[in-house]
């Protein structure tokens, strides 16, 4: 009997709990349409919560912080690129039609040029012939120097030009560009600057750039770090 009363109960709660992530969710649109951004947030995360299986409510979720990471809210709303494709990720799993909105959705901006986002296109590291293409769609940072964050920045474009940013840990306000080319030959990737020698690496089939001079790269900044 108490078994029956238990699954009664859980069986009628079940529309109450998605009634109020709707709610929720209604309330959190109202304040993004107001350009309330950290309150609309809190709203979405509400109804994500209410409702885990809400794809619009944590489709929502990604799309608000995309939209604080914009502004340049990144730490104190966790705005993180990695944060803002796990929220999308569960959302086009709980319903695949989310990526046909995502791709015109310019709140989700942020989050383009990452591996992540390549993924969900279809384009993967495993495939050396993808590695040409994610080179180019990917921005790649360098690991976290404690409060300095990612201190060098790799971009690949067409015409096999490469460009190395470095900011001068000596002087933070200080950074510089050099720009040069790369070949690619399967995973191997080399990369030449003017008066220097080539600088050999790869891209590993989980999708991180390693050089023998320059170190890893990966396709998120280290940000907020204490």
């Amino acid at each position: 009997m108490y078994r029956l009363l238990l699954l009664l109960t859980l069986v009628l709660a079940a529309p109450s709990f998605a009634q109020s992530a709707r709610a929720l969710n209604t309330e959190g649109f109202r304040l993004y349409q107001a350009g309330k951004y950290p309150e609309a947030l809190e709203k979405f995360e509400a109804a994500a919560q209410a409702d885990p299986k809400f794809a619009l409510a944590q489709y929502n979720v990604a799309a608000t912080l995309g939209v604080l990471r914009k502004q340049g809210q990144i730490c104190p709303y966790s705005a993180h690129r990695q944060t803002i494709l796990e929220r999308l990720n569960t959302a086009i799993q709980l319903d695949p039609r989310r990526l046909a909105r995502a791709k015109e959705d310019a709140d989700l901006d942020p989050i383009r040029d990452t591996l992540g986002w390549q993924k969900l296109l279809g384009r993967s590291p495993t495939r050396q012939a993808d590695v040409p293409e994610l080179l180019r769609r990917i921005t790649w940072f360098s690991p976290g120097e404690g409060v300095y964050g990612s201190t060098r920045k790799l971009s690949f474009s067409e015409g096999k030009r490469v460009v190395l940013w470095r900011r001068i840990i000596e002087d933070p306000t200080r950074t510089e560009e050099q720009a040069g080319t790369y070949t690619v030959k399967g995973r191997t990737i080399t990369l030449t600057f003017p008066g220097k020698k080539p600088i050999p690496g790869r891209m590993t089939a989980r999708g991180v750039l390693e050089f023998e001079e320059l170190g890893t790269f990966l396709d998120s900044p280290s940000e907020c770090e204490a």
